[in-house]
């Protein structure tokens, strides 16, 4: 009689573009789980995110997306709640208290809202050569990063007294804001804040652009 073998889980597939900071963000928290992954890079100027077996997975045609043994998810801030809730521990990841709860909440709508239309904005002119007022951007960047300074002076983390969604979904786009014309100088509190991430066991980081790294 042989000894039962361990369960090894199957590894979660993220669909991807290596460069975006949205689907970096779902490929830290794979990484700070501990979680087995394998990446599917999709040719996006080739419309490969619009393809109809894409489609199926990621129904506005977005990355990230990920099949997670039969469970498909696209957007990133609910993969991230996903993942927290299903392989990590959930309150710790997304508020153990109703306070806790909201401030991460609000955080994962500023990464949604402020910094997409800032740090992301930017740099997808820069990098990618999309069609948005660059100035503009850059000028909602330091807007909002002004605003992040101030709040991460007294404090570790942006939501609680330890690490959370919220820095997770804000981390990508913050810590390659240069990229996109975006300089963090000024902001002391926030490259600190960048290098606690950085220092995270588990941590993978994005690939920056050729001019940066």
């Amino acid at each position: 009689m042989t000894a039962d073998r361990p369960h090894i889980p199957a590894p979660v597939i993220l669909y991807r573009h290596p460069k975006s900071g949205h689907c970096h963000r779902v490929e830290l928290m794979l990484s700070l789980l501990g979680l087995p992954c394998r990446t599917v890079d999709l040719d996006m100027a080739a419309g490969a995110h619009k393809t109809p077996e894409h489609l199926a997975i990621s129904p506005l045609g977005q990355v990230p997306a990920i099949d997670d043994d039969g469970v498909r998810l696209s957007d990133s801030t609910a993969i991230l709640t996903y993942l927290a809730l299903r392989h990590g521990d959930g309150p710790a990841w997304r508020g153990r208290d109703p306070v806790e709860a909201a401030e991460i909440q609000r955080w994962l709508s500023i990464a949604s809202g402020e910094i997409a239309a800032g740090p992301c904005a930017a740099r997808l002119v820069t990098l990618f050569g999309a069609d948005l007022d660059h100035a503009a951007a850059v000028a909602r960047s330091h807007a909002l990063l002004a605003v992040m300074e101030a709040h991460l002076r007294d404090r570790d983390w942006l939501a609680a007294g330890r690490v959370t969604l919220a820095d997770i979904a804000a981390y990508s786009y913050v810590a390659h804001a240069p990229e996109g014309g975006v300089g963090l100088a000024a902001y002391p509190a926030i490259r600190a804040w960048l290098a606690r991430v950085e220092a995270l066991e588990g941590f993978v980081g994005m690939a920056r652009s050729a001019a940066l790294a």
